[in-house]
């Protein structure tokens, strides 16, 4: 039988961390360094993002209207719509994997720096 340990009221300093007020978020989301993190995330997800629809809108269409094309056996039973196919996960794959690095190089250093700044300020 276990005991039970009583928890300190709540918003008391042992169970809520304090927290910026919406005036500091919102200044911190109208500064330079904010603005240079949105663009440097925009600057990477945005192209990639329509490159991949494109890259993805590509296969469906060859898929509906180059039939002829994409049943072009390339070895064996391998043909150009499976190998397309395929890629679409390679790249899903290679997207995912160079976002992570983009992220840890050069997203999350900028966050942090933000961070530390909005929590040096409470």
């Amino acid at each position: 039988m276990a005991t039970e340990v009583p928890q300190p009221p709540h918003g008391h300093a042992d169970t809520d961390p304090v927290q910026p007020t919406t005036e500091q978020f919102v200044e911190v989301q109208q500064s330079a360094e904010f603005a240079e993190l949105r663009h440097t995330y925009r600057s990477f997800a945005f192209p990639l993002t329509f490159a991949f629809i494109a890259w993805y809108l590509l296969y469906v269409l060859l898929s509906n209207y180059a039939g002829g094309f994409m049943g072009t056996k390339l070895f064996g039973n391998i043909n150009v719509a499976l190998v397309f196919g395929l890629a679409q996960f390679a790249t899903t794959f290679l997207i995912a994997w160079l976002y992570s690095r983009h992220a840890a190089n050069r997203l999350d250093p900028k966050a942090d720096a933000i961070k530390a700044r909005m929590e040096a300020n409470l």
